[in-house]
């Protein structure tokens, strides 16, 4: 019986665990993204340090001394990186279908994606992690080529809307506002 019970805890407590890191983002990522979700510039601004983060943990883990499980650890932090890629891709869709103003964010985007896809390149080849990698360079590309579209859109219509770009404006001054 006692052993029964111990066996359950230790299996529930393995299961919290591996719930916790359900999903690319840390819990403090997380509530980053919740405080920056109103406004869609510092939104981008937050997913983009925290890519930056993940891109400084895959040149750590390069630069290491590789251990046994390297390929997997290398793995996951890759899958990670594309999941926020992803996510990331979503937002400036999002925000540029709702004609949100990110004009400002998007060159910084796609400057970006230069550095991280070079830093996903340096990862070395290996099997482990070939597939996952593929997959977060080609949102990469996806991003960098739709940054630069969205921005030339997104001149366009704010040129074109006055109004539009004053009323995005104020409610990114004040981005609790009943608007």
């Amino acid at each position: 019986m006692f052993l029964s019970v111990v066996g359950l805890v230790t299996f529930a407590q393995a299961h919290v665990r591996a719930q916790d890191t359900d999903g690319p983002f840390t819990q403090k990522e997380i509530e980053a993204l919740r405080d920056s979700a109103y406004v869609p510039v510092d939104r981008l601004r937050t997913m983009e340090r925290i890519l930056d983060d993940r891109e400084k943990e895959i040149e750590r883990l390069e630069k290491a001394p590789h251990h046994a499980d390297f390929n997997d650890d290398m793995h996951d932090l890759i899958d990670q990186f594309g999941q926020i890629v992803d996510e990331m891709n979503d937002n400036i869709d999002d925000y540029s279908a709702k004609h949100r103003d990110i004009r400002k964010e998007l060159p910084k985007v796609a400057r970006a994606t230069e550095r991280w896809s070079t830093t996903l390149r340096a990862a070395g080849e290996d099997d482990a992690y070939r597939v996952v990698r593929r997959i977060a360079l080609d949102a990469l590309t996806d991003m960098k080529t739709s940054a630069e579209e969205i921005q030339v859109e997104q001149e366009t219509y704010f040129k074109a809307h006055p109004d539009a770009a004053k009323a995005e404006k104020a409610r990114s001054e004040d981005p609790h506002s009943p608007r």
